[in-house]
């Protein structure tokens, strides 16, 4: 098939569970099909991240990303209907690159990825539309409203609506739409009774159990926090971890034994004032996931306010690395409680959740094989990609 992609970013380097998802797609879809990448490009991103999605593209056409937060922007949003996520993506050099591209070649498809750039697709379009969601995006929006300051709340409620308005026309306008999780289908199922689910995957060759990761108890033991804090669920989950879960462990384990690695890009200043002894701030760790997880004995992933399914969970899944989550961090993903994942939702549970697998070796080896299975048997990026295949052969 001839694939036209629209996407709100370029997937590469693979900073984000975004990226990885649409990079992986790609290059499992440019074995059997021709790809035409139409995408926003961030300022940081070179052209060498480029060539390395050309190994996948017929061909790449970039816009430059606009700036999110400007005066302009905000007031903008404040007299328009999209909202400001949308507005930020709303782009006209984007929309005469598709036009022009559709006049020139013919395509069996279009795959949007996120909704919040199919504003920018012509109004009048002969050929069929798959829309990609990775979250309910306004559920998103409404979990961080609950715990804003009550200040900010009216203004994030208006906003709020105009993003579920608009992400659902979204949902009715695209011929079919892809979800991550049975509970995201639920929920588009109310405006498009077509929704396939293509969960998130895991490069399984890549990410892989070390033999060296059940060491003995004596030695310092690394928690992990990992997250892109340019979205509002990894701020949430660090101030949480910081705030009410480091302490008590810190007050239960020695120094010597522990230490909390929090890794991610443009750690904003807040999260930092909240580190102690113990915590470690690391924006320049490998962007190779894999190496962070080589050296991590846990993985607190304490997801409030997100949706979908979370790639570093399941990378972290198939390192051997044990993961301690909330209900809404395991959501979609089929993993026991106990058994594949541990799954806590206050406090109190993470805290005695954590030392109790950091000392029991038997349960973390049992929880860290059984996660691997899991992994291996639905997440690999071959076989989800044949799901996406599907989808396309009952549309195109």
């Amino acid at each position: 098939m001839k694939i036209l992609m629209v996407s709100s970013y370029l997937p590469y380097p693979l900073s984000s569970g975004g990226h990885i998802r649409l990079y992986n797609i790609i290059k499992n879809l440019s074995r059997n099909h021709q790809i035409t990448l139409v995408c926003e490009k961030r300022p940081y991103q070179t052209n060498e991240d480029i060539k390395e999605i050309s190994k996948f593209c017929k061909e790449i056409i970039t816009v430059d990303r606009k700036k999110q937060w400007t005066l302009n922007n905000i007031i903008k949003t404040g007299f328009s209907k999209y909202p400001f996520l949308v507005m930020g993506h709303t782009h006209s050099q984007m929309k005469r690159e598709i036009e022009k591209i559709l006049e020139k070649e013919n395509f069996d498809l279009i795959h949007v990825e996120t909704f919040y750039v199919m504003q920018n697709l012509p109004n009048k379009i002969s050929i069929p539309v798959i829309l990609t969601e990775h979250n309910i995006e306004h559920l998103v929006y409404k979990r961080f409203r609950d715990e804003a300051p009550l200040y900010i709340k009216p203004l994030l409620n208006i906003d709020i609506l105009k993003l579920k308005k608009i992400e659902e026309e979204a949902w009715g306008k695209a011929d079919v739409v892809v979800s991550v999780s049975n509970e995201d289908k639920k929920i588009i199922e109310k405006k498009n009774n077509k929704v396939f689910i293509v969960p998130n995957g895991v490069d399984v060759q890549k990410f892989k159990i070390q033999n060296s990761k059940f060491k003995n108890n004596s030695r310092e033991k690394t928690i992990l926090f990992i997250g892109d804090f340019k979205w509002i669920e990894n701020s949430d989950a660090a101030e949480f971890i910081l705030k009410d879960i480091w302490p008590e462990i810190k007050l239960k384990i020695e120094n010597s034994k522990i230490k909390l690695w929090v890794v991610g890009r443009e750690i904003p200043d807040s999260i930092k004032k909240l580190g102690t002894d113990g915590v470690i701030f690391d924006e320049n760790a490998p962007s190779d996931t894999r190496k962070i997880f080589e050296r991590t004995d846990l993985l607190l992933a304490p997801i409030r306010v997100g949706g979908g399914t979370s790639f570093k969970i399941l990378e972290a899944m198939a390192s051997g690395v044990a993961v301690i989550t909330t209900k809404l961090g395991a959501i979609g993903l089929g993993a026991k409680n106990r058994e594949e994942i541990i799954i806590a939702d206050n406090n109190q549970d993470f805290v005695d959740n954590i030392i109790e697998i950091l000392d029991d070796k038997k349960l973390y080896e049992a929880i860290a094989k059984k996660a691997r299975s899991l992994v291996g048997r639905k997440y690999n990026w071959e076989n989800i990609v044949k799901k996406l295949e599907e989808v396309y052969k009952s549309i195109a």
